[in-house]
C-alpha cells in the first residue's frame, strides 16, 4: 500500500493517515502500527504547536468547511515512483488540501478548495504526466484485487513483450500488466471478480505464445501441498469440507490429476501444520499429505531453456557442418571436388542435393521457432527479429531451390545456390541464443541466491508450561506457523524471523542487511530468516512466516524492481515499433538497388565474384542487412542493467524499487536529511540531571519515572530505563502509582505521584501551567542545546526541582557522509521537528550548512517541493512516519531500514543496514548503472548504423569487401550477447574506496 499525505489540518495527523487507510482498505497490520506510531510520536516533547502558527482552531474549522474530496481512477501508475509523481502534479495546483495515492488500486483521493480549482483542472494535471485519469463515486465494495504473476516463453525482442502487455491491457478487468523482456515474466494486476487467472493464459496463448502461471493473490500465505489416496470426487469434496471448517482459511483449490491442494491462509491464525493434521484425519487415515514438489521454479526454467537452446544449437550444427564443408572447404580439395561436381540429372550435381538435404531439417524443422516466432509477431503487427531471420534464410533457401531444379531440368544452367547462407545463418543465430540466455540467466542470480538463504528443514522444540523443552522434531521449514519455537544450532541458517528467547550467539546477517560484522544476538533481540548462525544455539519464536517474512519481502521487492521499467528504456520502445518495417525496406531496396545497377552495368562486371552473377550478388547484399540488423540489443539495453544493478544493490543492503528509482537517483543534487534516527542512533539517552531543590537523585527519578512509565515517547523512555540503573537490586520494576495522568501533544505529560502534582516537559509546558524557570535552568537549557542535546524540565508541586539532558548521539560516520556528499556536488540540508538549538548543534557537528526546525511533516514536504521549484533534484532520507510524506513529495525518498513501515513503503529505495554511507552508495550504484546503460544504447545503435551500411555493400565499390549472409548472422548474435556481457560487467561494481576507509576507521554504525 503506498500513501501520500499532504497538508493535515487536524492536531494529531497520525489520526487523519489512520483515516486515509482505512478508507483506502489497507490491511489491518498497519493499522495497527499507526495507532502505535502515534502514540510513540505525541505522547511527549515534540516541539510541534497543535496548530500552524497564525492559524486559531475556529480558522481551522472555517477552511475545513470549504474543502471539497473528490476519487479518481489512474491508470498506468506501477510504482511509488508514479504515486510520487500524480502527487507532486496535483500538489503544484492551487488550492490543494491533501493528496492520498492508492497505487494498488489505481485511485486518487483529492481535498481540495473548489473555490481555487476543481475536478476537471485536477483530472486534465494527471493526464499530462501521461496516466488516464477518470472521476468516479466513492462505493462501499471494493474489488477483489490480486497479482498474477505469470512466465511467458518465446519473447524474442521488446516487440513481442509490448504485444503481450497490450493484449493483457484489453482484458476486461484488468488494472494493470508488465510485461519484463529480461526476465521473461508478466505481472498483472486485476479484479478476481471478473476474470479467472485462465482467461489471462488464454489471452497469451491466443497471440501464440506459452504461459505459465508462477503465482497469485495478494498479501496472503499460500501453500501446496502433495496428498497421496485423491482418487474421486468424493475425495476432493471431502478434503475440501474438512478444511473449509477450519478458522484463517481464506482459498482452496484442488488439482486431483496432480493430487495437489493450494491453500491460501491467515498466518496469524492457521499454519499448514494444521491442515496436514486436518487432511490426514479425515476419511479414516487414507490421506497422506506432505509439502508439494517444486517444480518449474525460476532456476528450474532457466535450466530447461538452456538445455533446449544448447540441444537445438547441437542438431543444427550436426547438419550445417557438413554443408558447410561441402560448399566452403571440400571445394579445394581436388578428390573431393570431383566426386561432389559429379552430375546426376542435367547440371544437378551431388553436392548441390547433398547440401539440399543437410539444409532443409534445419530450415524447417530446427529452425521452425523462427516461423512460429514470425507469425506471433506478424499476427500481433509487432514485427521482431525473427521476421527477419525468416525472411533472410527463405531467400537464401528457396532461391538454391529455384537454382537446383532449373540446374536439374536444363542441360546448360549452372547453378549456385546458397543452402550454406540459410543453414549457417540459422545455426550462428541459434549460438548467439544460446550464449545470450547464459548471460541473462546470470543476471537473475540475486533473487536465486536470495531465495537459496532460506534453509529446507528446522528444529521444532515442544514446551511444557514452565518452558522447559520436552521434545524436538526436525520439521521442513515451510512447515513452520506463527509463534513456533524453533532451535538454531552453530552452523546453521535462522529458519525464519523471530525473536531470541534463550541462548547468546553471534548471528552473521551480511546475505540480508549487507553487514560484514556478525551481530550478537540475546535474549529479547530480534533475528530474520535466512542469516547465518555462528557459535550459540538459539532458541527463537517465529514471528513471521512464508511470504510475510523479511527474505520473501525483499525478493518480492527485489522482483518488482527488476519488473519495472526505468524511463530511458521508453526509447528503445519507440525505436523498436519501425525497426523491423524499417530493415525488411531497407534490405529489398538494398537488392533492387543492386541488381539494377548490375543490369545497368553501373559498376565493372569484374567485381562480381566468379561463382555468382548480379542478381547472386544483389540477393546475398539484400540477405546480409535483413539478418545483420539487430532490435534485441536495443531491446536489452536496459532490462539488463536494471537487474544486475538492483541485484548489486541488493547484495551491499540497498534496496531499489524499480528502474525509474534507479535512474533518478544519479540525477539527485540535493538531500534533505531528517535527524532522529537518521544523522543520529535514534536511541536518545540521559547524559546528565541537575538538581534545582534538595532531594536524593533516586526520588527525584522515582516520581518522574512513575508519570513517564505511561508514555511511549522515546524521550520517555529513556528516562524511565535511567531511572532503573538506581533500582538494580529489585527484581521488579514497579513504580509509585500515579493519577489523573495527562499528555499535552507536543509539550509534556503530567500526573499525581504520592499526592504530589508532578509535570514532566518542555519550557512551553511550565510557561502554560504558570511554572517559573530560575535563570539557572535557563542556562543549563541553552547549555544542553549547544551540545545538540534535548532539555527536559520537571516540576513538583509547581516548582521546578531539575532538568534532565537526553541526547541522541550523531552516528560516527555521519560527518563524513556530509563532506563526501558535498564533494559530489550534492547539497545537504537538515530538516526536522526538533527545537532550533539542538538542530543547529547537530547541524553543525555533522557539517550542514542550511537548517529548518521545528518543521511539522507537512513542512518537510513543502519544503522538498520548494527546492523542486528551483529545479533541485531532491532526495529525502527519512525513518519515520512523519517523513513519509517528505520521502513521497521527494524525487528520490530513502528509507532508513531500521524506521517504520510506512516510510519504507513511501520510499523508492530502502538502506538495510541504517547506514549513512549507503546513501553515497545507492547514488553511486545509480552513476554506474546509467552509465552502463548509455553505453549499451551506443553499442547498440553505433554497432546498427555501421553495420548495415558494410552489410548493404558501402564498401564493396572500393575495397572489394563484402559480408556473407552467415556471417552477417553471426555478427548480429555477437552484438546482443555483447549488451547482455557488458550488463554483467555491473556485478563487478564497488562502492567508493572512501567509504571502506571510513570502515576502516571504525566509523560504520552497527
Amino acid at each position: 500500500m503506498h500513501f501520500q499525505l499532504g497538508k493535515v489540518k487536524q492536531p494529531n495527523y497520525i489520526l487523519y493517515l489512520q483515516e486515509r487507510i482505512y478508507e483506502s482498505g489497507c490491511n489491518q497490520r498497519y493499522a495497527r502500527e499507526m495507532r502505535v506510531e502515534s502514540r510513540i510520536r505525541y505522547q511527549g516533547y515534540s516541539s510541534m504547536p497543535e496548530y500552524p502558527k497564525g492559524v486559531s482552531s475556529d480558522e481551522e474549522k472555517n477552511m475545513q468547511e470549504s474543502e471539497t474530496k473528490a476519487l479518481f481512477s489512474v491508470i498506468g501508475m506501477t510504482c511509488s515512483a508514479c504515486a510520487g509523481s500524480v502527487e507532486k502534479a496535483i500538489k503544484r495546483l492551487p488550492g490543494i488540501k491533501e493528496v492520498a495515492v492508492d497505487v494498488l488500486k489505481d485511485r486518487t483521493q483529492v481535498i481540495f478548495s473548489p473555490s481555487s480549482v476543481n475536478e476537471e483542472t485536477i483530472r486534465q494535471t494527471i493526464e499530462d504526466i501521461g496516466f488516464k485519469a477518470t472521476l468516479i463515486e466513492e462505493t462501499a465494495n471494493e474489488k477483489c484485487i490480486w497479482v498474477c504473476r505469470i512466465r511467458i516463453v518465446g519473447m524474442a525482442c521488446t516487440s513481442c513483450s509490448g504485444a503481450v502487455e497490450s493484449v493483457l491491457k484489453l482484458v476486461p478487468g484488468v488494472q494493470r500488466a508488465q510485461v519484463a523482456l529480461a526476465t521473461g515474466e508478466a505481472e498483472v494486476k486485476c479484479d478476481h471478480k471478473l476474470l479467472s487467472c485462465k482467461e489471462l493464459l488464454q489471452a497469451i496463448d491466443d497471440i501464440g505464445f506459452e504461459a505459465i502461471i508462477v503465482g497469485t493473490g495478494e498479501s496472503r500465505n499460500k501453500i501446496q501441498l502433495k496428498v497421496d489416496g485423491l482418487c474421486n470426487e468424493n475425495n476432493v469434496q471431502m478434503i475440501v469440507s474438512s478444511l473449509e471448517g477450519q478458522p484463517g482459511i481464506q482459498d482452496i483449490q484442488v488439482e486431483a490429476e496432480l493430487h495437489k491442494v493450494s491453500i491460501s491462509y491467515l498466518a496469524d491464525v492457521t499454519g499448514p501444520r494444521n491442515f496436514i493434521r486436518v487432511i490426514e484425519s479425515t476419511g479414516s487415515g487414507q490421506f497422506k499429505a506432505t509439502i508439494f514438489p517444486e517444480r518449474g521454479g525460476r532456476g528450474t526454467h532457466k535450466q530447461e531453456e538452456i538445455i533446449q537452446h544448447y540441444n537445438s544449437l547441437l542438431w543444427s550444427l550436426v547438419f550445417s557442418i557438413p554443408v558447410f564443408l561441402t560448399s566452403m572447404i571440400f571445394m579445394y580439395i581436388p578428390v573431393l571436388k570431383d566426386g561432389l561436381d559429379m552430375k546426376i540429372v542435367n547440371m544437378l550435381s551431388i553436392g548441390e542435393v547433398l547440401r539440399w538435404a543437410l539444409s532443409t531439417p534445419v530450415q524447417f524443422i530446427i529452425g521452425r521457432r523462427f516461423y512460429a516466432g514470425s507469425y506471433k509477431a506478424l499476427r500481433n503487427g509487432s514485427p521482431n527479429m525473427d521476421v527477419l531471420v525468416a525472411l533472410g534464410t527463405n531467400a537464401a533457401y528457396f532461391y538454391s531451390v529455384y537454382s537446383v531444379l532449373r540446374a536439374a531440368s536444363s542441360p546448360n544452367f549452372k547453378s549456385t545456390d546458397f543452402f550454406e547462407t540459410s543453414s549457417m545463418l540459422i545455426s550462428f543465430i541459434l549460438l548467439g541464443k544460446y550464449l545470450e540466455v547464459l548471460a541473462k540467466g546470470k543476471t537473475c542470480q540475486a533473487i536465486t541466491k536470495l531465495m537459496d538463504l532460506a534453509p529446507e528443514t528446522a528444529i521444532l522444540l515442544t514446551l511444557d508450561d514452565e518452558g522447559n523443552v520436552t521434545k524436538e522434531e526436525e520439521i521442513e521449514s515451510q512447515l513452520i506457523q506463527k509463534n513456533d519455537v524453533i532451535k538454531i544450532i552453530p552452523g546453521a541458517k535462522v529458519a525464519c524471523d523471530g525473536f531470541v528467547i534463550r541462548g547468546e550467539s553471534n548471528v552473521n546477517e551480511s546475505m540480508i542487511t549487507g553487514e560484514p560484522r556478525p551481530v550478537i544476538k540475546r535474549k529479547g533481540d530480534a533475528v530474520i530468516g535466512g542469516t547465518f548462525n555462528e557459535n550459540g544455539v538459539l532458541h527463537i519464536r517465529a514471528t513471521k512466516v512464508g511470504s510475510e517474512s523479511a527474505l520473501s519481502q525483499i525478493v518480492r521487492l527485489v522482483e518488482s524492481a527488476q519488473m519495472a521499467k526505468a524511463p530511458v528504456q521508453k526509447f528503445a520502445d519507440r525505436i523498436s515499433k519501425f525497426f523491423v518495417p524499417l530493415v525488411v525496406f531497407l534490405s529489398f531496396s538494398t537488392w533492387l538497388a543492386w541488381f539494377l545497377a548490375g543490369k545497368l552495368n553501373a559498376y565493372p562486371k569484374s567485381l562480381i565474384p566468379s561463382s555468382m552473377d548480379s542478381f547472386q550478388l544483389a540477393l546475398q547484399f539484400g540477405i546480409s542487412v535483413m539478418v545483420i540488423a539487430c532490435p534485441c540489443a536495443l531491446g536489452l539495453a536496459t532490462p539488463t542493467a536494471v537487474m544486475v544493478g538492483t541485484g548489486v544493490g541488493a547484495s551491499q543492503g540497498v534496496l531499489i524499487k524499480g528502474g525509474q528509482a534507479l535512474e533518478s537517483a544519479h540525477k539527485v543534487e540535493c538531500i534533505v536529511f531528517d535527524k532522529t534516527g537518521t544523522l543520529t542512533i535514534g536511541k536518545p539517552m540521559v547524559v546528565e540531571t541537575r538538581l534545582l531543590k534538595s532531594m536524593a537523585l533516586r526520588e527525584f527519578y522515582e516520581m518522574v519515572a512513575a508519570v513517564e512509565v505511561n508514555s511511549e515517547h522515546p524521550l520517555a523512555k529513556a528516562i524511565v530505563e535511567y531511572a532503573k540503573k538506581f533500582r538494580e537490586e529489585e527484581e521488579s520494576n514497579v513504580w509509585p502509582e500515579v493519577k489523573q495522568f495527562e499528555s499535552i501533544t507536543g509539550q509534556g505529560v503530567m500526573a499525581v505521584v504520592r499526592n504530589r502534582e508532578v509535570i514532566v516537559g518542555n519550557k512551553r509546558l511550565m510557561l502554560k501551567k504558570n511554572v517559573a524557570i530560575p535563570v539557572s535552568a535557563e542556562n543549563f537549557l541553552e547549555e544542553t542545546e549547544g551540545f545538540a542535546q534535548t532539555g527536559i524540565l520537571v516540576s513538583i508541586d509547581h516548582e521546578l526541582v531539575g532538568v534532565v539532558a537526553i541526547s541522541d548521539p550523531v552516528k560516527p560516520a555521519a560527518q563524513e557522509v556530509i563532506s563526501i556528499l558535498t564533494s559530489m556536488q550534492i547539497k545537504s540540508i537538515l530538516v526536522t521537528g526538533d527545537n532550533w538549538g539542538t538542530a543547529h548543534a547537530v547541524a553543525k557537528e555533522v557539517g550542514i550548512g542550511t537548517v529548518i526546525a521545528e518543521a511539522k511533516p507537512e513542512v518537510k514536504a513543502e519544503k522538498v517541493k520548494d527546492l523542486q521549484a528551483l529545479n533541485f533534484v531532491v532526495a529525502m532520507v527519512g525513518d519515520g512516519i512523519n517523513d513519509s510524506p517528505a520521502l513521497v513529495a521527494a524525487d528520490i525518498g530513502m528509507a532508513i531500514g531500521a524506521g517504520t513501515d510506512i516510510a519504507i513503503e513511501a520510499a523508492d529505495i530502502v538502506l538495510m543496514k541504517s547506514n549513512l554511507e549507503d546513501v553515497i552508495t545507492a547514488i553511486d550504484l545509480s552513476r554506474y548503472t546509467f552509465r552502463r546503460i548509455c553505453l549499451n544504447y551506443i553499442w547498440a545503435l553505433a554497432y546498427n548504423l555501421i553495420a548495415i551500411p558494410v552489410a548493404a555493400g558501402a564498401l564493396f565499390p572500393s575495397t572489394g569487401i563484402c559480408l556473407p549472409p552467415w556471417v552477417a548472422g553471426a555478427a548480429m548474435a555477437a552484438s546482443s550477447l555483447t549488451v547482455v556481457c557488458c550488463s554483467l560487467l555491473l556485478k563487478n561494481y564497488r562502492r567508493p574506496k572512501k567509504l571502506d576507509a571510513l570502515e576502516l576507521q571504525g566509523l560504520t554504525v552497527e
